[in-house]
């Protein structure tokens, strides 16, 4: 019986998504979500379900190495900075100048911000570099890797220069006539969820309170004693603040000079077009290593570390990403079961939305939801667009017309918010890495905030498919986010001046 491309694809992500739910163990639910792919692939046939998963599993490797690579070099960076003194040193001079919890979370979000251009690098640096500083103001570890997720995705998705941006611009049908990079610039302004996220993490920062499960987790764990979550690094270094601040405005030079260099800039390609053209992964690999360079050659002239204490840092770096790498790996093999070559969950999806003669008008607001629910199922933005994006130019053609950007903007719109939300998403685990916070605390704090600007985006875009403007769907979606901060406001201040 073969059960490829209909609604029993979606039972091995809602296994894995419910049993994390449910258990808050994530290897163990992502691995048995995976077995369950394979043993509906296999005819439950257990000996093949067994060989398929490792299939796929060295597949997905093999596919992702350069980012597995990344993330090495990346914390071989995390440990030089940290043995060097160097973040002590930022901590110590954050911790004299922000005087207020509200400074502690603006400096943490306009750090993430600052970091555009990949969503991994943005989730690992700035919990790093910021945990001191919010540690000291009793900002909770759930509250931090919802700062961190919140500038992370929605940042990079806006964000011209990024590995996101390749993503996108790569999605488009291979038949298809369109700049892919030009198109992405259409949507930024029409990107609801990004927008609103961005406007409503401000408003949080900014009113200093919370609501629903956060305020609860804050509540509990506002008095937690954080230290025992420090890495145990050993610092040997006396570094300074540029010693921090250098390697990192390094890593993002590189890491754009990388993209520039992987499209095709050294043969004459124009600049939009080489980052259209990049590989995003590999020029973080390029990035990353001539950082580590770079790193090698400020500390060891200087005395900031040792030879032996530099190559200390490799295996340290290495062992703080292997629950990263681990979680990355299970949660691209349960996407590789449920790709088209295998349960093909995303044919299943296809013919519902070229199954259904909807008016066009309603196009943007569907988009959105199955958006949500693919990346949610998932785990993977980039997978959802390259799944919709081909969809959407075929129902709108191949012209950047009014709707087909606004089409393609709540595909994004609803792949980020999916990807906020999934237990299984790549940048939701890692925001909780680089937080240090238990990763299914970060989950459930953060997906009532999701949710809700996820209610407004969908409405926004309703709005707009019918009015045939992107404009009104960003009007209607930020009026309805003032209306809700405004009752919030109002109901959560007085409280707090009770």
């Amino acid at each position: 019986m073969d059960l490829t491309a209909t609604a029993w694809t979606l039972l091995p992500p809602i296994i894995a998504i419910a049993l994390a739910l449910i258990t808050k163990e994530v290897y163990s639910s992502l691995l048995i979500g995976i077995l369950a792919g394979a043993l509906l692939f296999n005819g439950f046939n257990p000996l093949h379900a067994v060989e398929t998963t490792f299939e796929v599993m060295g597949g997905k490797l093999g596919e992702n190495i350069n980012i597995c690579i990344f993330l090495v070099l990346l914390g071989i960076l995390v440990s030089l900075v940290t043995k060097s003194g160097a973040s002590r040193a930022y901590g110590d001079w954050a911790v004299k100048t922000i005087r207020t919890r509200r400074g502690a979370a603006f400096a943490t979000s306009f750090l993430g911000m600052f970091i555009f251009v990949d969503d991994y690098f943005n989730c690992l640096t700035v919990g790093t570099v910021m945990r001191p500083v919010t540690d000291k103001y009793r900002i909770t570890r759930a509250k931090l890797a919802y700062v961190i997720d919140a500038t992370a995705a929605p940042v990079c998705i806006i964000a011209p220069i990024s590995s996101w941006a390749a993503a996108v611009g790569s999605s488009l049908p291979e038949s298809s006539s369109m700049d892919g990079f030009s198109l992405f610039l259409q949507t930024i302004p029409m990107n609801l969820y990004a927008l609103l996220t961005i406007a409503f993490l401000i408003w949080l920062m900014w009113a200093d309170f919370d609501f629903g499960s956060m305020a609860k987790y804050e509540r509990e764990h506002k008095d937690d004693d954080l230290t025992h979550m420090e890495e145990n690094y050993v610092v040997g270094g006396a570094g300074k603040v540029y010693d921090l601040i250098l390697p990192i405005c390094v890593l993002i030079v590189l890491c754009i000079a990388g993209m520039l260099y992987t499209g095709g800039i050294l043969e004459g390609v124009g600049i939009i077009d080489a980052f259209a053209n990049c590989d995003s992964s590999t020029s973080l690999v390029l990035g990353s290593f001539f950082t580590l360079i770079f790193t090698f050659i400020l500390y060891i002239p200087r005395g900031i570390l040792t030879f032996g204490q530099f190559c200390e840092a490799f295996t340290e770096g290495f062992k703080a990403m292997v629950p990263a790498i681990l979680i990355l790996t299970l949660a691209w093999t349960l996407s590789g079961v449920c790709s088209e070559e295998y349960l093909n969950i995303g044919g299943f999806v296809s013919s519902l939305v070229n199954g259904e003669s909807m008016i066009a008008m309603l196009m943007p607001a569907i988009f959105f939801l199955i958006a949500l629910g693919l990346a949610f199922a998932t785990g993977t933005s980039w997978g959802t667009f390259g799944i919709l994006i081909p969809i959407a130019v075929a129902v709108f053609g191949d012209s950047p017309n009014t709707m087909l950007v606004m089409t393609v903007a709540a595909c994004l719109s609803g792949a980020v918010c999916g990807d906020h939300i999934s237990p299984i998403s790549d940048t939701t685990i890692l925001a909780s890495a680089g937080a240090q916070c238990n990763h299914m605390d970060h989950v459930s704090t953060q997906m009532p905030y999701a949710l809700l600007i996820a209610a407004f985006s969908f409405i926004g875009f309703l709005v707009g498919g019918i009015a045939g403007n992107g404009f009104v769907a960003l009007v209607v979606g930020a009026a309805l986010l003032i209306a809700a901060v405004t009752v919030l406001t109002m109901k959560y201040g007085r409280q707090q001046a009770k």
